[in-house]
């Protein structure tokens, strides 16, 4: 069952004079990944296809993930009326898509399979907490703030489905968490550079990898805060067994909070040349 539904956000106290220019493509790009979320649900009831309970919750999962993608369309399209968010889902689709027909998890088993979404749902938490304490516009934190707290919410769901399939499989500590840092860089793969592309770019213009994933990863990094980050590191460590608090996690942090800034820097060169 859904936690919040779409009419239950203000929408009648959108100001567009609040509106952050730089939140408007970050926005458009998440939507169409949100949206998506159907698919992954398919994909994962096939690697599942004997868990029924697991099939079920990933079920629901997926309707919370389509409307997370919806709710940031509507407001998308409030920010900028001109944009067509069906034209521009109808391009994502037609140039973006994953295997849905597996009977086996890409990652190796499924215990990896549940570490690699765990670590999906922790980007996902902290990037949209750092979107609603960006967003001056109050529609925008709202939406930000309930997606934000469904991502967590699916994190532990995840997470719980991962414990179990753990004490059957035993995946050791090593693989747990090659599996985990493998996932965080995947998000330099095409889903969310076609997805910015698609959503930003005019429909004659050439997709190019390099360029789009600059341009997005460029902006969204700099919403982050610290808090976040240490917020984040505690979760992937959770994840892969080990302790989120203390000194492990601190120094983890810090090495993330430098490699962010380092990473941002990186891309904004990128896009200046």
């Amino acid at each position: 069952m859904k936690h919040w539904r779409i009419e239950d956000v203000a929408w009648d106290q959108f100001d567009p004079k609040a509106v952050d220019p730089a939140l408007v493509p970050l926005v458009k790009a998440a939507a169409m990944v949100e949206r998506n979320g159907r698919d992954y649900a398919v994909y994962l009831g096939g690697v599942f296809h004997d868990d029924p309970d697991f099939r079920q919750a990933a079920d629901y999962w997926a309707e919370e993930e389509v409307q997370h993608g919806d709710a940031l369309a509507k407001w998308a399209e409030l920010a900028e009326p001109n944009w067509s968010f069906a034209a521009a889902f109808e391009r994502y689709r037609a140039g973006y898509s994953i295997k849905t027909d597996a009977d086996a998890s890409i990652r190796g088993s499924r215990t990896g399979e549940l570490i690699a979404r765990c670590m999906v749902e922790t980007g996902t938490s902290s990037y949209y907490t750092a979107l609603a304490e960006a967003a001056a516009e109050p529609v925008l934190k709202q939406v930000c703030k309930l997606i934000a707290a469904d991502e967590y919410r699916h994190f532990k769901l995840f997470y719980d489905h991962m414990r179990r399939y753990l004490a059957r499989e035993n995946l050791g500590m090593v693989a747990r968490l090659r599996i985990a840092l493998g996932r965080i860089g995947e998000t330099e793969d095409d889903e969310l550079a076609y997805a910015y592309h698609c959503g930003n770019e005019p429909e004659g213009q050439a997709y190019q990898h390099g360029r789009c994933t600059a341009a997005y990863m460029a902006s969204a990094m700099g919403f982050y805060q610290y808090r976040h980050i240490e917020r984040g590191t505690g979760m992937i460590l959770k994840a892969v067994g080990l302790p989120p608090r203390g000194r492990l996690s601190v120094g983890a942090t810090k090495l993330a909070w430098k490699l962010l800034h380092w990473r941002q820097q990186r891309f904004e060169k990128q896009l200046a040349a």
